[in-house]
């Protein structure tokens, strides 16, 4: 079989486990009432069951340690045991925190521990700032990167579909870019595995969801997703690792300043993202998340363009796209309203 091939197997038996496995799971989690119950800072009107993200931690896993050892060349399987094992105690953590509530510093620190011991245990090939900074303070700086990206896909996830959507765009991009940059194409295995997993997710998340990731599924995929941006940016790649996610990452930074700005607790739950905003003033959860879909494919698009010699236009073009789409979703629903 060509790499394509294989690729496109990878994504279809990770489809297929998902979409199949989260049927008995949603049951399990409605009869043991472990329901995210809307209150006045959901974008949600009905209990929905929480906790998708352990079947998807579960077919991740077994994706990525599969590829690795049937692979054996970088990244090998050493380093993606120490991802993905640290995902899974992730996990773990964040399933308690689904369950019981967890401090806000104790999610801190389990997410500055997970960044840490990764980037120990299976470093990066290459300086994420490229030597800009020496190895201590790029480190440091990739490990904050990586924590503030765990936190935001967590602050994201909170209308129906648009976190499977953002991770399935930015899989697609590294699985292009990968095959356009030599050497980067050992990594589309990987961004396919999980590819196929959240379009198995937005089987059961489209709206109107069926099921919510939980903190137990936003916390790992964020760190995954995160190792997979940081390693492009290792391989010297850096404008993809900002373009692909360039929604997500502008609509909670921006949202975090105007809080941090106006005094409130930033680590609280709010309903200031420009996509809440969006959902509060009338438009759909499924029109806010096709307009996030369709901007992640653009972006995936002005991503390629970068990773063939080009990342002024990239950069730029990128730029324009996000404040399109958080134009859209400032002005669109208060104008249906």
């Amino acid at each position: 079989m060509t790499d394509w091939q294989v690729l496109l197997m990878e994504m279809v038996l990770a489809f297929a486990a998902t979409a199949l496995l989260l049927r008995p799971l949603i049951s399990s989690l409605r009869k043991g009432a472990v329901l995210d119950v809307p209150n006045e800072r959901s974008s949600h009107t009905t209990a929905v069951p929480k906790g998708a993200g352990i079947v998807i931690l579960f077919v991740v896993v077994i994706g990525w340690c599969g590829q690795a050892w049937i692979a054996g060349n970088d990244p090998d399987l050493s380093q993606i045991a120490v991802v993905t094992s640290i995902a899974v105690v992730l996990g773990i953590l964040s399933w308690i925190d689904d369950l019981k509530g967890l401090s806000a510093l104790l999610r801190l620190v389990a997410h500055l521990a997970a960044a840490g011991l990764a980037i120990r245990f299976a470093p990066f090939q290459g300086l994420i700032f490229q030597g800009f900074l020496d190895t201590p303070m790029d480190t440091l700086f990739a490990v904050i990167i990586w924590v503030w990206f765990i936190n935001l896909f967590n602050f994201m996830d909170g209308i129906d579909g648009i976190s499977g959507v953002q991770s399935a765009t930015v899989c697609l991009g590294v699985i292009i870019i990968g095959y356009l940059v030599p050497g980067l194409d050992v990594y589309a295995p990987y961004a396919a595995v999980l590819l196929g997993v959240s379009a198995g997710f937005l089987i059961w998340n489209w709206p109107p969801a069926k099921v919510f990731l939980g903190d137990v599924g936003s916390a790992p995929l964020g760190f995954l997703l995160g190792w997979m941006l940081l390693s492009l940016a290792a391989s010297g790649q850096w404008v993809a690792a900002l373009v692909l996610p360039g929604y997500y990452l502008a609509d909670a930074t921006i949202t975090l300043i105007r809080r941090a700005v106006r005094g409130e607790k930033v680590w609280q739950a709010h309903r200031e993202h420009f996509y809440q905003r969006a959902v509060a003033s009338g438009l759909s959860h499924g029109r806010v998340t096709c307009a996030v879909m369709i901007c992640g494919l653009l972006l995936v698009g002005i991503a390629s363009v970068g990773a063939a010699g080009y990342p002024g236009f990239s950069v730029t073009a990128a730029i324009v796209v996000v404040l399109g789409l958080l134009h859209f979703l400032r002005t669109s629903g208060s104008h249906q309203a």
